[in-house]
């Protein structure tokens, strides 16, 4: 992979856009490896009471993360956007080994370096536990497909 990750900062709302969704498709992937290059090898975090700093702590937090949250689904939407920082706010629906299903409801700020890789990611997130009837992510596993409703279409 490239060091090199398009679209760069300074970002438009366009190309904003398109940074929220790449990282959306990404995390759909579940793959940690693949979804540790978008960000710098010395990146820091803060997502709920983890600070995973650099690619290889990151790649063992996502790890850890999408084999305790099974069927994992997320939509990311923007918030808003300067320069080459990025605010979205985001929902994911995954289900736990004992077939409970949750709605992960968050906002996260990001900042990326001069080569689109994100080098800050602060996460805040709340967890809702639902039915499975009351899901609303319904694609198969991988990229949400570009017809299906985004955050706001969803009413969340």
């Amino acid at each position: 992979m490239s060091d090199v990750r398009p679209p760069l900062p300074p970002f438009t709302r366009e190309t904003a856009i398109q940074k929220v969704r790449a990282a959306e498709d990404g995390w759909n992937s579940r793959d940690p490896h693949k979804v540790s290059l978008a960000y710098t090898v010395d990146s820091r975090w803060r997502n709920r009471a983890e600070f995973p700093v650099g690619r290889e702590q990151i790649v063992e937090f996502l790890t850890r993360k999408w084999n305790r949250e099974l069927d994992y689904r997320l939509i990311k939407e923007l918030w808003t956007f300067a320069d080459n920082r990025i605010a979205v706010r985001f929902a994911y629906e995954f289900r736990d080994d004992s077939f409970q299903w949750y709605r992960s409801y968050g906002n996260e700020n990001w900042e990326f370096d001069a080569n689109g890789l994100m080098r800050l990611r602060y996460a805040s997130i709340n967890d809702l536990r639902i039915s499975e009837s009351d899901r609303k992510f319904h694609w198969p596993l991988g990229p949400r497909p570009a017809d299906h409703p985004g955050l706001s279409d969803l009413g969340l």
